[in-house]
């Protein structure tokens, strides 16, 4: 049994493979695109949440369940714990609050609109903005909590 070694372009070149010359290369490497794709689901994934209001406040706890998801984006109005009124991420002034939203009421389908107001907001101030609330048109109002508060009930 005797090795024999064969040497392909006239055993020169040191047996390595050359490409054709001035031939193209039919083929399409996908790999990158598909890391590239999952790179951007993975960002968008992870971003989607972040961009539904961003007015930093410092919401009260509270021991009640999420409600149940709408088809229109939620409406929210904020009280920040400087005093200032906003319609999503637009300040506006406390006397536009009304005429705003009656502006808006015109243009959805729903009448649900979200509060949310900083935990150092006297109750006062929040029940005079769910008046205007109310009469800017939309009678359905949820307040936005942070989970995990004091529970009344003897358990934790």
């Amino acid at each position: 049994m005797g090795g024999q070694v064969i040497r392909r372009n006239g055993g020169k070149g040191g047996g390595r493979r050359r490409a054709a010359r001035g031939g193209r290369m039919s083929e399409i490497n996908v790999t990158p695109f598909v890391d590239v794709m999952l790179v951007l689901l993975i960002i968008f994934m992870v971003a989607a949440p972040m961009l539904t209001v961003g007015v930093p406040v410092e919401l009260p706890r509270t021991s009640a369940g999420a409600l149940p998801a709408e088809q229109e984006e939620p409406l929210s109005v904020t009280l920040t714990a400087d005093g200032r009124v906003m319609i999503m991420t637009t300040e506006i002034t406390a006397g536009d609050l009304i005429p705003q939203l009656r502006a808006v009421a015109a243009e959805r389908r729903d009448n649900r609109i979200f509060l949310r107001a900083d935990g150092s907001i006297p109750y006062e101030r929040v029940v005079q903005v769910m008046g205007a609330l109310n009469s800017g048109g939309f009678n359905n109002i949820g307040l936005v909590t942070d989970t995990d508060g004091p529970r009344f009930d003897g358990q934790n």
